[in-house]
């Protein structure tokens, strides 16, 4: 049998439950391409998945987390064009990204820019595509648009963050940390609200001489919830990507029906695979040459030795990142 190494969740509980282990490695079958890791991305996915709350989707490893990757082809399947071993690539998987080789779809990786290193380019997939879909293919963010994004220091935020100033968006962000906050501004924030010390509802209000955003990202949920409705102009649009405050919340659906707003929910993990490359390809296309280009950067906080994997996780239970946290699979 023909092994590769993976951190597998011996059992559901703390960052402790991650073990190194010996997993059979198959060889990719049509459409598909064999990559070898370098670097993946921590994401908070993997702390639900490894508590036993956020099974992967079917036809993925449950005991395997790992949402994202950076790395070179290493084998490639039949009928498969465009690709060849030793090319770099990034790119999302459905879980199993904590270990040695990914076999994915070679239409939904993704061609890694010049300008990027591989460790960068771990950092790019999860969040930048996730912000991309929920701000244009969904939110239709447009120029002079005011957007409101609440955990603005996160990874989602801060690629969303940075892909709504290129469009030309005025940008509201939200974080309990006022270091995050001042960080964000190099990034081009405008307008920074810390919430543990102010109402972000009084602070918009403010900022806006009352008129409110006309879109929102929230990473947040259920504590923002009324607070969103109020913040919203009329016909303004909130998607809903995080739900780290909690999941349940009351709706005042007449403030919904009055301003006749937008709520939307999203989630990449769970699409179907066409839907999941219909996405990666308008990434490619619509933000590919940015990266190309530094206009946008993946912001990496810091990266942790493979075997190191526990205290990634605890850093990330802790909310103490801005931007991004990685697994370093092969030493540099």
């Amino acid at each position: 049998m023909v092994a590769m190494r993976a951190l597998v969740i011996s059992e559901p509980g703390g960052p402790e439950a991650l073990e190194t282990r010996e997993v059979p490695l198959r060889e990719p079958g049509r459409g598909e391409i064999r990559v070898a890791v370098h670097y993946a991305g921590v994401n908070r996915a993997d702390l639900l998945q490894r508590r036993g709350h956020y099974p992967p989707p079917p036809g993925w490893p449950e005991e395997i987390p790992g949402l994202e990757y950076g790395g070179l082809i290493e084998g490639i399947g039949d009928e498969v064009e465009g690709w060849r071993v030793g090319d770099r690539v990034m790119g999302l998987v459905g879980g199993g990204g904590y270990a040695e080789y990914v076999i994915v779809s070679a239409r939904e990786a993704l061609p890694v820019p010049e300008l990027l290193s591989l460790r960068e380019a771990a950092a790019v997939p999860e969040v930048f595509i996730t912000a991309h879909d929920a701000l244009f293919s969904q939110l239709d963010l447009d120029l002079g648009d005011r957007l409101l994004i609440h955990a603005v220091g996160s990874g989602v935020g801060t690629a969303a963050l940075q892909l709504a100033k290129v469009a030309g968006a005025t940008v509201i962000g939200t974080s309990r940390s006022e270091w995050k906050l001042q960080k964000a501004t190099e990034y081009g924030l405008d307008v920074l609200i810390d919430t543990s010390q102010h109402d972000f509802v009084d602070a918009i209000s403010r900022a806006t001489g009352g008129k409110g955003v006309h879109a929102i990202l929230d990473l947040v949920g259920s504590p923002y919830l009324a607070g969103n409705l109020s913040s919203l102009t009329d016909k303004g649009r909130m998607i809903i990507v995080g739900l780290i405050g909690g999941r349940t919340a009351n709706l005042d659906m007449s403030t919904v029906l009055r301003k006749r707003l937008r709520i939307i929910g999203t989630a990449l993990r769970h699409r179907p695979i066409e839907e999941k490359i219909a996405a990666a390809r308008a990434f490619e296309r619509e933000v590919g040459s940015l990266l190309a280009a530094g206009q946008v950067r993946p912001i990496v906080h810091s990266v942790f030795p493979f075997e190191k994997a526990a205290e990634a996780h605890r850093l990330m239970e802790k909310n103490e990142n801005f931007g991004k946290i990685l697994l370093e699979v092969v030493p540099e």
